[in-house]
């Protein structure tokens, strides 16, 4: 008879433990400059980089 778990959680799944990495308070500095890499990507390729150009 195998044993029994006694006080153990269930697994979770693989996007709940996503997100709980991702809104840890250690990975918070991480997160953060990724949003704002992404954003500056974003603006850098939209028509608005245009006014970044001189006259």
């Amino acid at each position: 008879m195998p044993p029994k778990r006694v006080g153990h959680r269930a697994s979770k799944g693989y996007f709940a433990s996503v997100y709980e990495g991702i809104t840890s308070p250690d990975n918070a500095p991480l997160v953060r400059s990724l949003a704002v890499f992404g954003a500056a990507v974003v603006f850098l390729a939209s028509p608005l980089s245009e006014y970044l150009l001189p006259p």
